[in-house]
């Protein structure tokens, strides 16, 4: 499992959808914002926890079509899915390592480039607490959305469109508990639901994945 997960983070990074890829479009998406809607103070800091958490969401995008596409191109993945490893356990090594590559350093960076926002010193903590906490499901949902477009030529739009709506709840309460850490508010409501996302999805896409990589794979 553990030259599984290394292999995966090798070609993530050398296909060109790793961590610089997704970190520039965050950089990107962070930049552009206050010549969009203005160089107020005030403005900036109430909408920065969700732009934050709108661009970490569309970052993780960019890269979810080269989960399994890789593999099945090159034919690995009929290899894999006839190796001892169980199906469940494939897809969320999968989602470990897109998590790795792509959700940590957006987590990392995000406080960073709160600063450029005009983030309350307050939303700093929250901002890294709600997108480590959510950030995973992202990852999770994504490999469920690349298990169901497998094999698919020029597949990225639709996945993109069957992922997108399964992301709203994840984005509302992260967003949500960011906002209300900068504000001086408790943030144990949304934290809690995110939270429950987060552990529901990973106990169960991974079977809802692999039970449809079956299908595609016949």
């Amino acid at each position: 499992m553990i030259a599984l997960l290394a292999r995966d983070l090798r070609l993530a990074v050398r296909a060109g959808g790793g961590f610089g890829l997704g970190l520039a479009f965050f950089l990107i998406v962070t930049v552009l914002v206050p010549f969009g809607v203005g160089p107020e103070t005030e403005l900036l800091a109430r909408i920065a926890p969700g732009i934050l958490w709108i661009g970490a969401l569309l970052a993780c995008l960019l890269s979810l079509d080269r989960i399994l596409a890789l593999d099945w191109e090159d034919g690995s993945l009929d290899l894999l899915a006839t190796a001892p490893l169980p199906l469940e356990a494939l897809v969320s090594l999968k989602a470990l390592a897109h998590w790795i590559t792509t959700g940590l350093p957006l987590v990392l960076v995000a406080p960073a480039l709160g600063v450029l926002l005009s983030l309350p010193a307050e939303g700093y903590l929250w901002i890294l607490v709600s997108l480590a906490l959510g950030t995973p499901a992202l990852s999770v949902i994504g490999t469920f959305g690349a298990a169901l477009t497998v094999g698919i030529k020029r597949g990225g739009l639709l996945l993109s469109l069957l992922v997108l709506p399964l992301y709203v709840p994840t984005l509302i309460f992260g967003a949500e508990a960011a906002r209300r850490g900068a504000e001086g508010f408790s943030t144990a409501t949304p934290l809690a639901l995110l939270a429950g996302i987060t552990f529901g999805t990973i106990a169960l896409l991974p079977f809802a994945s692999a039970a449809v990589l079956r299908i595609n794979l016949r």
